[in-house]
Order: structure tokens, then C-alpha cells, then sequence
């Protein structure tokens, strides 16, 4: 009995994780404690059935990719529990046997099985919260070229839309980052340090030479000057994150009045996903808006594809009468854009 529950066996790391680590070393709530607890004995129970062996016979080199993945498929598909339970499942799993792993060696093989078990991903499209050209141009607008401060914002808003910057990437920008020529860009520094280099409309170079001509003239081109800048005690400091989602705030609440395509609580990343949604909807490949956006990885951007179609969906649906036959076809699931759609739209296979 000492050999079969023993601390270096399954059940005795079952009940050490349980007993001891969860409530008394890390101090987890009832509820988290329980969540973890009615996850192993899932398994367990799911392990016991289908190898149709006594419960004290289960061990930890059962645990593999193949048997766990079935026992999240039973729980997914034969009880017909959401995704994301599934997924808190697996969450419970990985959780149990890193702490069997830290305190056993033998157990790390196990781990690194288990950890091939891919998240999944749910069926739902992500809701991207975008605008429309109407109300981008509404929101532009209402800056005050008159005045040079009014040039300052015009511009900026200008290129953080052209560039589907992060507001970040925006005041990050420099002088010696804006290239003109045939071909102008703009080079950002993004996430992880990552530099890349975006092209940028003519209209907006020539936004950029006026702005640059009232608040930069004489300065080199190559100067490490912040190109949007704040100034305090004589000296400039580049814009903060905060002034600038303060001036959105403020000429998007006045844009509301006359566009009502303004939505509210409008807020920089919001020009970035409506550069992006109109850029795909204009024709651009995902591949080029996941490389325009800097996304280092293409199922981030796939979220316009879904946000696009069900925004199509939506729109037949309010054209078309409740009363219609071809009402009834128009539900969501037929407009989800899956991972093979995607694939066969990349290599030219769906138009």
C-alpha cells in the first residue's frame, strides 16, 4: 500500500498537489482548489474506463499526448462542454504535473509529453472593434489646422492610421526614422524590439512636411528627435502614451455629434484594427496585413478575416425580412472563417 501511494507515485503527487500545494502552500481559493481536483479525477476515471483497469493500476506513464488529448475530446464531445472548458482542463493537467516534475525527475519526460497537447482555439470569431472610413475621416477633421497644434494632431492621427501603428510605435518615432522618396516609409520599432519598416501614403508625406517644417525646421534628418514631441524646461520629450489617447478621446467626442458612426470610448488601437480591416477588405492578402501590422504570428491577423465576414453576415441579415426563407441561412456558424479557408486562400486554392 506505502509502495503503490507513496509521495513518488501518481496518487501520492495527486494528493501532495491537492493537499498540500494548492491549499496550504499557495493558499487557492475552495473554488480554484476544487476546479483543479474534479479536473484529475476526470482523468483518472476517464484513464480507468477506457484501459478498463482498476483505479489503483493507473500511473503516470499513462499520461501521454494521445491519452490526454482523447480524454479532452470525450469531455469536449461527449458531454458537449464548451472550449474553453476544455481548455481549463488541460490548464489543470499541465499545472499538476509541473509540480510532479519539480519534485521528481522522473516525471519531466511526462510533462514534456503532456505539454505537445495544443490549446484550442474557439469557434467564436473575436470581435475587433474597428471604424468605418466616415468616421475616421470625422475624427480627423475636427483638428484645427489654423493653429500649429492642430497640424501636430492632424498629422499624427494621420499616420497612426496609415501606419496601423501601436500608439507606442507612434511616439516612438524619430526623425531618422521617416524616409522620403519614390517609395516613402516609416520604420517602427514594435513588440520584443522587433524594427519594421511601413509604407506610408503620399497625402500623408505631405502632411509630414508641413508638421515637419513648423516644428522641426533645421533639423536634421537623420537627428534622433522625437518626431511628435512635448516640450518642458526647454527641452522635448517625445509624447506620452497617455496625451495622446486623451487627444483621440477629445476629437472623437466631438466627431460623434455630426458622424454618428463614432463610436464610443474610441481609443488608438482602434485605428489600428480599422487600418487593418480596411486594408483586407480593400483586397490585401493576410500574410501582407500580418507583415504591414507586425504580427509575429498570421492566426493573430486571421481575427479581421472572421471580424470582415461577420460583419458581412450581419448586414444581409438587417437587408433581409425575418419572414424570409433565406433568413434562416444566415446564422453565424456559416460565416466563421476556419483555419482551412485561410490555408486555401494563402496558396491560391479559394479566391
Amino acid at each position: 500500500m506505502i509502495t503503490r501511494y507513496g509521495s513518488g507515485t501518481l496518487f501520492g503527487a495527486i494528493h501532495d498537489f491537492l493537499k498540500v500545494y494548492l491549499s496550504k502552500q499557495r493558499n487557492l481559493s475552495i473554488h480554484t482548489q476544487d476546479s483543479y481536483r474534479q479536473s484529475l479525477e476526470q482523468l483518472i476515471d476517464f484513464i480507468r474506463t477506457f484501459r478498463k483497469i482498476p483505479i489503483e493500476d493507473v500511473t503516470f506513464d499513462m499520461l501521454s499526448e494521445e491519452t490526454i488529448t482523447g480524454f479532452l475530446d470525450s469531455f469536449e464531445i461527449d458531454r458537449g462542454n464548451e472550449i474553453s472548458s476544455r481548455n481549463t482542463r488541460l490548464a489543470a493537467i499541465r499545472a499538476f504535473l509541473k509540480y510532479a516534475a519539480e519534485r521528481n525527475i522522473v516525471n519531466v519526460a511526462i510533462l514534456q509529453e503532456v505539454k505537445k497537447v495544443v490549446v484550442k482555439k474557439p469557434n467564436k470569431p473575436e470581435v475587433v472593434e474597428h471604424m468605418s472610413m466616415e468616421a475616421i475621416t470625422a475624427i480627423v477633421e475636427q483638428t484645427n489646422m489654423s493653429t500649429p497644434i492642430g497640424l501636430r494632431d492632424r498629422t499624427m492621427l494621420i499616420l497612426l492610421y496609415d501606419t496601423g501603428a501601436r500608439v507606442a510605435e507612434l511616439v516612438g518615432i524619430r526623425l531618422k526614422d521617416l524616409r522620403f522618396g519614390k517609395h516613402p516609409t516609416v520604420t517602427v520599432l514594435g513588440k520584443r524590439n522587433k524594427l519594421r519598416t511601413v509604407p506610408i501614403l503620399e497625402r500623408t508625406v505631405e502632411y509630414l512636411k508641413r508638421y515637419l517644417m513648423e516644428f522641426h525646421k533645421g533639423v536634421p534628418a537623420v537627428s534622433d528627435a522625437p518626431l511628435f514631441y512635448s516640450a518642458s524646461h526647454g527641452e522635448q520629450h517625445s509624447l506620452s502614451d497617455r496625451r495622446v489617447r486623451y487627444l483621440l478621446k477629445e476629437y472623437a467626442d466631438r466627431a460623434r455629434e455630426i458622424c454618428i458612426e463614432v463610436p464610443l470610448n474610441v481609443h488608438p488601437h482602434m485605428f489600428r484594427h480599422s487600418r487593418a480591416m480596411h486594408l483586407y477588405q480593400n483586397g490585401m492578402d493576410l500574410t501582407l496585413v500580418s507583415q504591414w501590422l507586425g504580427h509575429a504570428n498570421l492566426d493573430v491577423t486571421r481575427v479581421y478575416a472572421h471580424a470582415d465576414t461577420e460583419h458581412k453576415r450581419a448586414a444581409i441579415a438587417k437587408a433581409t425580412p425575418v419572414d424570409s426563407a433565406l433568413f434562416a441561412m444566415l446564422n453565424p456558424e456559416r460565416f466563421i472563417v476556419t483555419d482551412e479557408d485561410a490555408l486555401k486562400r494563402l496558396v491560391g486554392l479559394k479566391k
